[in-house]
């Protein structure tokens, strides 16, 4: 884990804010890059609150169909649960039911430009793979990184986990900050990225490309809560080479070296000390070997996210609560921007 340190602005609690769009039950990609990294921030101790939303406003950028939407937030909560956030430790919950975000989003929309927001290339990437003409694109997704950045600040997080493609964002929250602190009054800490360095599960269809829910081939990717023979399947029909042995090489041997990495990924491995163990292994060999170790390692989520979905009542109180805690919060701090902006 790398910390970027830099900061403006003292603060007496650390706060982390993150979040993570509604799609179901996340893919390993997602697991390791986000969802560990949330757990491992959780159980430090370094922070005085862990706040992390199902960013159900963000989905909507994007077309969504009602009850799928609805069952998606409801299998992400449980998801999240079930690989170890703690709703104890952690502030869980559903980000349209905390009013102040939209409130805020535009607050900090009347502190920015246009220029500003057609320098961030993210929405230009939504928009294209949407296949939506420029005139048609929705005003949502060119102003979400506003909603993002009312996100973070409406709990004064001082650090934000993000990848190497959020820095961007990152950057608008505290330029906003900056701007809103200048022009009305001291009120937010400049949030600080924290980024971790791990190697992108690739596809298992096409190692060019990272692991989505976006990709239309469902052996492309593993969920959290695939069953064992699922997870055997999608292994063997990984796409890889013809050489027999197992070597590293991510620009001849792309799709091996994904399979490795994952290894390494789930066991602790060293890249070195994965293609040791597999020496006397053929390709297929490798292919279950990776795929029992990935069963092992999700066995204990996957039967948590069962249990959890046979008590529905239970999840409702838990994000009920979660929902309580970050709405207090919220108010607060939108409290203080309302007397800062005067409108009280």
């Amino acid at each position: 884990m790398r910390l970027v340190t830099e900061t403006a602005t003292n603060h007496p609690h650390q706060v982390i804010m993150s979040g993570i769009q509604p799609t179901g039950v996340p893919h390993i990609g997602n697991w390791l890059g986000a969802i560990e990294h949330w757990r491992s921030l959780q159980n430090s101790g370094l922070f005085h609150d862990i706040v992390i939303s199902v960013a159900d406003l963000h989905s909507i950028t994007v077309p969504q169909q009602t009850d799928v939407l609805r069952n998606n937030i409801r299998d992400m909560i449980a998801s999240l649960l079930a690989s170890g956030i703690d709703f104890k430790k952690t502030i869980l919950f559903q980000q349209s039911s905390v009013v102040e975000h939209a409130n805020l989003s535009w607050v900090l929309g009347c502190l920015t430009t246009m220029s500003k927001l057609q320098h961030l290339p993210q929405w230009k990437e939504k928009a294209d793979s949407s296949g939506a003409m420029s005139g048609e694109i929705p005003i949502g997704l060119f102003t979400y990184p506003v909603l993002q950045a009312a996100d973070i600040l409406l709990y004064k997080a001082t650090h934000v986990p993000v990848g190497d493609d959020q820095l961007k964002h990152i950057e608008l929250a505290r330029h906003l900050a900056k701007v809103f602190n200048k022009k009305y009054t001291p009120l937010f800490p400049l949030p600080q990225p924290i980024t971790v360095e791990y190697k992108r599960v690739r596809s298992l269809r096409n190692a060019s490309a990272k692991m989505s829910k976006s990709d239309r081939d469902p052996l492309s990717r593993i969920l959290l809560t695939d069953s064992p023979d699922s997870i055997r399947e999608k292994l063997r029909k990984a796409v890889t080479d013809f050489t027999p042995n197992i070597t590293y090489d991510i620009t001849e041997r792309p799709g091996i070296s994904n399979l490795i990495d994952i290894l390494c990924a789930f066991t602790g491995m060293t890249v070195e000390e994965a293609c040791k163990s597999s020496l006397h292994l053929d390709t297929l060999g490798f292919k279950l070997f990776v795929a029992e170790a990935i069963i092992e390692r999700l066995r204990p989520i996957r039967d948590e996210f069962n249990r959890l979905q046979c008590d529905p009542l239970y999840l409702q109180q838990i994000i009920a609560d979660g929902n309580g805690r970050a709405s207090a919060m919220a108010k607060q701090t939108y409290y203080e921007v309302r007397q800062a902006v005067g409108f009280i």
